[in-house]
């Protein structure tokens, strides 16, 4: 009787770290694996949690997708009860920065932060974003 081992929650959010910026980076799968000499089947396996990616991979990642290597840890943190260390600063438990539905983690994200910063003037940009927030404080209850 043998029992399959699931992926370690770290490795499944390091991956899913690694896919978001691969695919912010508008980068293949295929073209990433070529850039550190791997297939992309491997790039598969490190971005579903199925196999954990080493120190010297995620340094290698981070300076292909041009980003620190904390970027593929930033705001993890288990479910409080948990029998893995959180990652944090707080002395006592919160609730972590990440769920299910983290809105990182959603294509309609990634594709608004790629339109977003496909504007090539920075005064535009900024524009933009100070009428977004107008609009979404607009349309709070509180408001």
């Amino acid at each position: 009787m043998s029992e399959e081992k699931q992926p370690n929650p770290v490795d499944i959010y390091v991956g899913g770290r690694l896919r978001s910026r691969r695919s912010l980076m508008r980068m293949s799968q295929q073209k990433l694996a070529d850039a550190v000499g791997i297939t992309f089947q491997q790039i598969q396996k490190y971005e579903r949690g199925t196999n954990r990616v080493s120190a010297s991979r995620l340094w290698q990642f981070s300076k292909i997708l041009d980003t620190s290597i904390s970027y593929f840890f930033e705001h993890y943190n288990e479910k409080p009860g948990g029998d893995t260390p959180s990652f944090g600063l707080a002395d006592n438990e919160q609730e972590g920065f990440t769920s299910d539905t983290d809105v990182l983690d959603k294509k309609e994200t990634l594709d608004l932060i790629r339109e977003y910063y496909s504007i090539p003037d920075p005064k535009l940009r900024k524009d933009l974003f100070k009428m977004i927030k107008t609009m979404a404080s607009n349309m709070r209850p509180d408001h």
